[in-house]
């Protein structure tokens, strides 16, 4: 079993206003010297079988057609490899 990650993220020319809101709450909590905050979403498909060429293609027409809105929104897809003793080691 394999994991893919999406990545979405607002393109940059798209106002982002919770990173904004983010970004301004950052110094009153204690947290100076960051210049910038954009918010975006994580999708991690598990996959059976192998993430072949074919399955990533797959993948990337279901982020495009699916996960994000294109028209204000790029995507990322990345296999991750998931380790049998990792599964559920969240902190």
């Amino acid at each position: 079993m394999a994991r893919v990650v999406v990545d979405v993220m607002l393109k940059p020319e798209i106002l982002d206003p919770q990173g904004q809101a983010v970004q301004r709450a950052l110094p009153r909590l204690g947290f100076d010297g960051i210049s910038d905050v954009r918010q975006g979403k994580r999708f991690e498909l598990e996959v059976d079988g192998p993430v072949d060429e074919a399955a990533l293609a797959r993948i990337h027409e279901l982020a495009e057609s699916f996960l994000a809105n294109t028209v204000i929104e790029n995507f990322t897809v990345k296999v991750e490899e998931t380790a049998p003793s990792a599964v559920g080691a969240e902190k």
